[in-house]
């Protein structure tokens, strides 16, 4: 007997789509917050290394705390969440991601006052010319040096304390709280979702989230700009420039406007229904209103053997299922070089910042603004090329990663060419040539002075670079010579600078100005030509992700789809997520010239890298798990190509299903593991 839907039942139809509306809506400001909260991270790396003085492996390390957090409650959420009510978990994860980045902050206002050098004096008003070293022979050595006393004094407080840790806590809060968003959120839409628009609702919904990578992008180029301290001290005190290697920026402004934000956007999941299909299970209700009360019992008692049978038979299932995957091996070898190849991408995106900061002399600000204007539209042009030529086509399934193949190796060649836009290490008396400027050095350590400030008792592990007029960066005013400055230049201008040899020229004065030199006019060139060849590398890897994701599927039992995607996500996002910010930034160390002393008397954060040798590190690596991971895809294809010989025109018949497919994919979860798009925080680069 077919049923007929009442005026009620018509009601609470338009009363759950309505209420699936205002779902999208929500989880749409929730998509934009995660990621917002993920760009903010990645451009605020660098700065949080510096303020807390820290090197580049322990700052990976909190890089890599949001995967540790996300993988504590990954496999709970992807399992059970479904058995709850998912709007509230979801309002419940958007809260504690915003709790998340606003402990981030926290440190920020419980720290002393950020100290960029030993002489420093952030009491702004105090005299500003005091806090420089000169070169005076009268002088003790011990007065110029820190004593032991005040070194230690602050030291819980200010940079080189422990309170790093709050920050990596704060980022771990984060990865919990945006669990359950993905997963959940896309299951909810998918129960209100006419037959076949599921793939367009998806896709609007990654559309819309490109907008927080966006905004993330330039509040971190704002926000860097701005003084660490601002409204708390006298910027006029402040000496340094934001293109100084000791320059932070307002880190904690943005992780503050990101964690009130994704509060904010929880608020209307608290108001939503549990489910959308309440006018078919209130319909039951009704119908079996008449059932006696020893039925219920009855059914009840039922409901809980069935249960525990249930969940044995699922665990069972589980194994079983895993044991399939794992025994299948396209499977095995595509989950292999995803792992290199997101390894080296994770790694890249990390210390690209850096990078851009420490080759070309362009500031941390500028190093957003150029990262968030080349990877937006390419990140966004590369996606819908990529589904369209996979529909266009028709392609097969070897088609398809033939593509993704071509695509791959494309950008690996260009990647080739960074190589050629390196610059040289900045000239620096006593790291890279002797004090008089005249002679290279066979190492930066342990440099002995020379004749032109062998008698200004300075202490050689301060950090005040200065430029002379001979295109020389000295390590401090002292270990240049320098005998006295003008208080009312800016930048501050030394004088009678004895180891700034310039005898060729007689105008001159032997003097130097704060802050490092600036690159040479051919290293601004190899940056812009750099810029131009991360945009199509950009585009290449974007344009190989849309092809690549469906083979992570493809290659399994259809009814094994959803726990393929899983198991890949959690893979790479626990081996690959979590380690590669490690061991990239433990490579990049060791390719430092200058340390600077924190308030604990300990090694604190890089002052200045060896370009050549940060270039070769950072591409080397990223290349080597690169190179690595086209080696498996060669013979991934090679698999492919011996399964499916005389197949594929089967498989091409119907090009527009496998598409959509793609794109319907993460609603198939069904209790397993749920892919909660790993990449969404990062920017293909």
């Amino acid at each position: 007997m077919a049923s007929v839907l009442t005026p009620s039942d018509t009601l609470r139809h338009k009363e759950s789509v309505t209420a699936g509306g205002v779902f999208f809506t929500a989880l749409s400001f929730s998509f934009v917050a995660k990621a917002l909260g993920g760009i903010i991270m990645k451009s605020s790396i660098t700065q949080i290394e510096r303020r807390f003085d820290i090197s580049s492996s322990i700052a990976g390390l909190i890089d890599g705390s949001f995967e540790i957090g996300n993988l504590l409650v990954i496999v709970f959420v992807s399992y059970f969440g479904s058995k709850f009510h998912r709007p509230r978990l979801i309002g419940i994860g958007c809260i504690i991601m915003g709790t998340g980045s606003i402990l981030t902050a926290l440190p920020h206002f419980f720290m002393g006052y950020y100290r960029y050098s030993k002489g420093h004096n952030v009491n702004p008003s105090a005299n500003s010319t005091s806090s420089f070293s000169f070169c005076s022979m009268s002088q003790n050595v011990s007065l110029i040096r820190t004593p032991p006393e005040i070194m230690g004094h602050g030291c819980a407080k200010e940079s080189g304390s422990h309170m790093w840790m709050y920050v990596l806590l704060g980022n771990m809060l984060r990865g919990i709280g945006e669990t359950p968003i993905a997963p959940l959120g896309i299951s909810y839409i998918d129960d209100f979702a006419k037959e076949g628009h599921s793939s367009f609702y998806l896709g609007s919904l990654n559309a819309i989230a490109m907008i927080g990578p966006a905004i993330g992008f330039l509040l971190g180029s704002q926000f860097a700009k701005l003084y660490v301290d601002i409204g708390y001290v006298d910027l006029s005190s402040i000496h340094i420039t934001p293109k100084d290697s000791r320059w932070v920026g307002a880190w904690w402004l943005g992780f503050l406007m990101a964690g009130l934000f994704s509060i904010i956007s929880s608020v209307p999941f608290f108001f939503l229904p549990s489910n959308l299909n309440t006018p078919q299970k209130e319909r039951k209700v009704s119908i079996s209103s008449h059932a006696s009360q020893t039925n219920k019992e009855y059914k009840l008692k039922s409901k809980v053997v069935n249960y525990q049978q249930n969940v044995a038979v699922n665990v069972t299932g589980f194994i079983q299922s895993l044991k399939s995957i794992l025994t299948t091996p396209l499977y095995v070898i595509f989950l292999a070089l995803s792992l290199l190849n997101f390894s080296a991408f994770v790694g890249s995106i990390t210390y690209i910042f850096k990078y851009i900061e420490q080759q070309f002399g362009q500031s941390i600000a500028e190093a957003n603004f150029w990262i968030g204007l080349i990877t937006m539209p390419t990140l966004s042009g590369g996606f819908l090329i990529g589904g369209y030529i996979i529909k266009k086509f028709r392609l097969s399934l070897v088609g398809i990663a033939k593509l993704a193949f071509v695509a791959f190796m494309v950008a690996l060649v260009l990647q080739l060419f960074n190589f050629l836009l390196m610059c040289e290490t900045k000239p620096v008396a006593g790291l890279s040539l002797t004090y008089d400027g005249k002679k290279p050095v066979p190492t930066h350590e342990n440099v002995p002075l020379s004749y032109c400030n062998s008698d200004c008792n300075c202490d050689e592990s301060q950090w005040e670079p200065v430029c002379g007029e001979n295109g020389i960066t000295y390590l401090s005013p002292c270990l240049a010579g320098c005998k006295f400055t003008s208080t009312t230049q800016k930048p501050k201008v030394f004088y009678n600078c004895s180891c700034v040899d310039i005898t060729a020229f007689q105008n001159r004065t032997n003097s130097a100005h704060l802050g490092e030199c600036p690159r040479i006019d051919k290293c601004k060139r190899n940056f812009y030509i750099y810029i131009a060849l991360q945009v199509i590398v950009s585009l290449c890897t974007a344009l190989g992700s849309t092809p690549g994701m469906m083979l992570v599927f493809k290659n399994v039992q259809p009814e094994l789809k959803s726990l393929a995607v899983g198991f890949h996500s959690l893979t790479i996002r626990s081996l690959g997520g979590i380690l590669a910010p490690i061991y990239f930034g433990a490579l990049i160390d060791r390719t430092c010239l200058k340390w600077s002393v924190n308030n604990c008397g300990k090694r604190g954060t890089c002052r200045l890298y060896n370009s050549k040798l940060y270039g070769y590190s950072y591409f080397g690596m990223a290349l080597s798990l690169k190179s690595a991971s086209l080696i498996l895809f060669i013979v991934f294809l090679y698999a492919m190509k011996k399964k499916y010989q005389g197949k594929d025109t089967k498989t091409s018949e119907n090009g527009r299903k496998v598409v959509n497919e793609a794109n319907i994919e993460p609603l198939n979860n069904n209790g397993h593991f749920v892919s909660s798009t790993a990449e969404d925080e990062e920017t293909c680069v």
